[in-house]
């Protein structure tokens, strides 16, 4: 799959040991250009980096070529790193042919934290990584894009375990394959886009990772009847008239590209499995947006989706048309596209939009678990290893009843707070908090007895002795306790605030 107009990846790992030799990695990057110039980067405003950048250091150098895209005098190229070779392999070209000119970057190269601390290189098309020099707003068609918000989101929220295989369908610039190489014993990236592909191959080398197997195709084309114990995907999501940009346009009307991906999801996995995905979806008058989504479950799986963010059809439609430049357009031309984007909206009697993450895992269980929920707070990344103990409370839930949840022994989950709300001066509390400082950070309101419970929950006593010994401090009949309890005591654990022993 030759692309002649990108870098070959023969020359990474020389390329690869000279950007870490002069400290271009994440923590050189913040090191060099300090807080306030770092963070303007990822608002796509570059002055500040170059004030920071005026020396003729190696780091400032490949700052100034892979970041910024500017012009730096070949000598400061060859001190930097292996120029020649650099040149022989398209990562550098020369400015004007001359060989006294500068030297220019070719694509965006940009450092990247990994799992474990790793330096890791993610390659796009120049000015496409967010903070790039050219921010992300392009009308260009198979453009494709660095790390952004959405990309490290899915990273984040993604269970890291040890499988055997794993598909990052609509790979882009192999971000989701980068992480997936690291636990994942077989890699397959796929992308409609063949130049997507090119980036994932160079991304993979230049950050020192095994190889993926990359296949070219939409949806779940490429893999065939293929099935993965992880299948992760930031998917071209955005709901628009029309396919104009390959990286965010699906091509399907709708949100029908996100349905699709998830309904599908289920035959593709392997039991046990879990897929991933970002999405969009419609918010339809006279329709309940929980119900859309629980439609798009596949049979045997179990699911957690979030909703973490809506917006009205207008507020979309301004993104999407600023994302794809279309507001330095003929301000004419920018009322046209406008209008069209609400005469979609208008025709499918969508209201809004809503932007989020579903979470597969496959069970195989008779009554699956669906938890679908609007959760526009803050929350701990990397969230991982809440996704997996999200979907293993699912199961130890399903296989206790409530005499054996009364038999089994509970711990107050870490950094778990209580918050008494009332009247200042006032002898008892108007109602009890209990707020993680982690993951969720969720929040709970419970009764005096749930209080009383989560604060004794230490594993040493079992569920049914703890609400006897309240039941008696209390004055209440300990059966009736017994019998009205386990609801609240299932709530705490499906939200994480109890893990379960497991001692019955």
């Amino acid at each position: 799959m030759s692309t002649p107009s990108l870098p070959a990846p023969e020359s990474s790992a020389r390329l690869r040991e000279a950007l870490i030799a002069a400290s271009f990695t994440a923590d050189g990057l913040l090191d060099l250009l300090g807080a306030p110039a770092y963070a303007a980067l990822a608002r796509s405003e570059t002055v500040p980096a170059l004030r920071a950048t005026r020396g003729d250091s190696p780091l400032e150098t490949l700052v100034r070529l892979f970041l910024l895209q500017q012009p730096v005098p070949p000598a400061l190229a060859a001190a930097a790193l292996p120029l020649e070779q650099c040149l022989a392999d398209g990562w550098l070209v020369r400015e004007d042919g001359g060989a006294q000119d500068g030297v220019l970057a070719t694509v965006d190269v940009r450092p990247y934290g990994g799992d474990e601390g790793q330096d890791w290189f993610i390659v796009s098309d120049l000015g496409r990584a967010v903070g790039g020099a050219g921010g992300a707003g392009t009308r260009d068609e198979g453009v494709v894009l660095g790390v952004g918000g959405a990309s490290t989101t899915l990273a984040g929220i993604t269970v890291r375990t040890p499988v055997s295989s794993a598909l990052d369908l609509g790979t882009g610039s192999g971000i989701q394959a980068l992480h997936a190489a690291q636990h994942a014993i077989r890699v397959t990236a796929t992308d409609l886009n063949p130049r997507a592909l090119h980036f994932t191959r160079l991304t993979l080398a230049l950050s020192g990772a095994p190889g993926a197997d990359l296949r070219e195709g939409s949806l779940y084309d490429p893999v065939g009847e293929d099935t993965y114990d992880l299948i992760v995907s930031n998917p071209p999501f955005v709901i628009s008239p029309g396919a104009r940009l390959t990286y965010r346009d699906g091509g399907m009307g709708g949100d029908d590209l996100c349905r699709t991906l998830v309904q599908q999801a289920g035959e593709r996995l392997n039991e046990g499995g879990y897929a991933q995905f970002l999405a969009n979806w419609q918010h339809v008058d006279g329709e309940d947006w929980q119900e859309r989504l629980r439609s798009w479950v596949p049979r045997g799986c179990d699911a957690w989706i979030v909703q973490r963010d809506v917006q009205d059809i207008t507020q979309y439609a301004e993104l999407w048309l600023r994302d794809g430049g279309d507001h330095r357009t003929d301000p004419a031309q920018y009322a046209a596209r406008y209008e069209a984007w609400l005469d979609e909206f208008e025709a499918r009697k969508t209201k809004s939009v809503g932007f989020g993450w579903i979470a597969l895992r496959k069970s195989g269980a008779e009554v699956p678990s669906i938890t679908i929920e609007e959760w526009p707070h803050p929350v701990e990344q990397p969230l991982g290893p809440v996704v997996r103990a999200h979907f293993e409370r699912q199961d130890y839930l399903r296989a206790h009843d409530d005499a054996a949840l009364l038999a089994d022994h509970f711990k107050l989950a870490d950094e778990v707070v209580q918050e008494q709300i009332g009247l200042p001066g006032a002898e008892d509390p108007e109602y009890v908090v209990l707020r993680q400082n982690r993951g969720m950070r969720r929040a709970t309101k419970v009764d005096t007895v749930g209080a009383g419970f989560a604060g004794v929950s230490d594993g040493s006593l079992s569920a049914g002795r703890i609400l006897d010994a309240i039941g008696q401090l209390l004055g209440e009949d300990p059966v009736l306790l017994r019998d009205r309890t386990p609801d609240a005591i299932r709530l705490l654990v499906e939200q994480g605030f109890l893990d379960p022993l497991g001692r019955t």
